[in-house]
C-alpha cells in the first residue's frame, strides 16, 4: 500500500465524471469565490468527462475522481495517479475494496448528500398514492372527469392514524419519519442496531422482526442500501404478509426487491399498490408490464435528484480533501 503524502491543492487534479450532474462548473464557482476572498489559494485543476469513453480516455491525468454509474474495477489499471475516490452516491458496491487497499486509493462515500430529496420523494409518492394523484393525471391526459367514488375501498383516504413501517432507519429512514409523525402518522421501523435509532419512530426493531411488522403496516418505505441481507428482502412471502390495502414504496434499490413477486402482488391485488424508484434494469424498459398498471406509481431514479445536488456534493468532498491535506486518517462516510 502507497504511503506518498496526499498532492498539495496546487499538484491535485480532480475528475468528475457524471452524465448530467454539472460538478465542474459549479466547483469552479466555488473557487472563483474563494480565490476573491483569498487570493494566495491555489487553484486545482479539475476536468469533467460525460461518457465512460471520456472517463477512460482521460483518468490518466486524474488524482482524485468523483463518479458512481460510470466505474468498473478495471479501470484502476488506467489510473497510476488515483488516491482518492469520492462516490457521487450513497451506494459503493461496484468497487472492489481490496484493490483499492492494494493500491493506497482512499474511498468515501456520499451518504446524506440527498436525505432531503429522497425522504421528501418518499413522502411524495406516500401522499400521490393516498390522494390518487397518479390517476388524476392520468384523467387529466385523456379529458375524463371522475365522478364521486361510494365505495369506500376504493376512495382517497387520509394519512392520519395510518402506520408507516421504514425499512432502514439511516439519514433518510429518520428525515421521512419526521415527515410522516407532521401527518399524525404512526411510524415504525427497521434498523440493524435500534440502539443507535435517532428521531421520532414510535418503535425500532432489528431487520429480524420484519416479518411480524409488515402485517401492521399501511404503507411499507424500502429506505434501506442494497446488501446482501436486504437483497430481495421484500419478496412474495413479505409481500402476502402485508394488508390487502396497503402499498410498497421503493427509494432504496432496485434489487431490495423481488420484481416479479412484485408484479403478481400488483396485478392480483394482494397489495393495494406500490410508488418505486427503482428497478432491477434501469431505464425500465418500454415492455415492462409495471408501465401499464394503474395501481403503479413510477418515477425514473430521481429520488436524490435536487438543485441542491451538486453542493451538497462538493460540501462532502471539501471536507474530505481538507483531511487528507491535513493527513488526518478519517474521512466523512469513509469506506476505504
Amino acid at each position: 500500500m502507497t504511503t506518498n503524502p496526499f498532492p498539495a491543492p496546487d499538484d491535485l487534479t480532480i475528475c468528475f465524471a457524471h452524465v448530467a450532474y454539472r460538478l465542474e462548473s459549479t466547483f469552479a464557482r466555488r473557487q472563483t469565490n474563494l480565490r476573491q476572498s483569498r487570493p494566495t489559494e491555489a487553484r486545482i485543476a479539475t476536468f469533467q468527462v460525460w461518457t465512460p469513453a471520456e472517463l477512460a480516455a482521460r483518468l490518466q491525468e486524474a488524482d482524485v475522481l468523483l463518479i458512481s454509474g460510470f466505474w468498473q474495477n478495471d479501470l484502476l489499471d488506467s489510473a497510476p495517479r488515483l488516491r482518492f475516490i469520492q462516490t457521487i452516491g450513497a451506494g459503493y458496491e461496484q468497487f472492489d475494496l481490496d484493490a483499492l487497499r492494494q493500491r493506497g486509493i482512499r474511498l468515501a462515500n456520499a451518504s446524506g448528500v440527498n436525505c432531503n430529496a429522497v425522504s421528501e420523494h418518499a413522502m411524495a409518492l406516500i401522499l400521490a398514492l393516498t390522494r390518487h394523484i397518479h390517476t388524476g393525471r392520468d384523467h387529466q391526459r385523456h379529458h375524463v372527469w371522475r365522478g364521486m367514488i361510494g365505495d369506500l375501498a376504493q376512495r382517497e383516504d387520509e394519512l392520519g392514524g395510518k402506520t408507516l413501517l421504514i425499512v432502514g432507519l439511516g439519514k433518510i429512514g429518520s428525515r421521512l419519519a419526521k415527515l410522516a409523525k407532521a401527518f399524525d402518522m404512526r411510524v415504525l421501523a427497521t434498523k440493524r442496531n435500534p440502539a443507535t435509532a435517532a428521531g421520532p419512530a414510535d418503535g425500532v426493531y432489528p431487520p429480524q422482526r420484519l416479518p411480524a411488522l409488515l402485517p401492521q403496516a399501511d404503507f411499507v418505505a424500502l429506505t434501506c442500501p442494497l446488501t446482501p441481507a436486504t437483497e430481495k428482502c421484500i419478496d412474495a412471502t413479505a409481500l402476502a404478509r402485508m394488508k390487502q390495502s396497503a402499498y410498497l414504496i421503493n427509494v432504496a434499490r432496485g434489487g431490495c426487491v423481488d420484481e416479479p413477486a412484485l408484479l403478481t402482488a400488483l396485478q392480483s391485488a394482494v397489495i393495494a399498490g406500490a410508488g418505486i424508484d427503482h428497478f432491477w434494469a434501469e431505464p425500465l424498459p418500454p415492455d415492462s408490464p409495471f408501465w401499464d398498471l394503474e395501481n403503479v406509481l413510477i418515477t425514473p431514479h430521481t429520488g436524490g435528484e435536487t438543485r441542491m445536488y451538486e453542493e451538497n456534493l462538493l460540501d462532502i468532498l471539501m471536507q474530505n480533501l481538507n483531511r487528507l491535506w491535513r493527513g488526518e486518517a478519517e474521512l466523512r462516510n469513509q469506506v476505504v
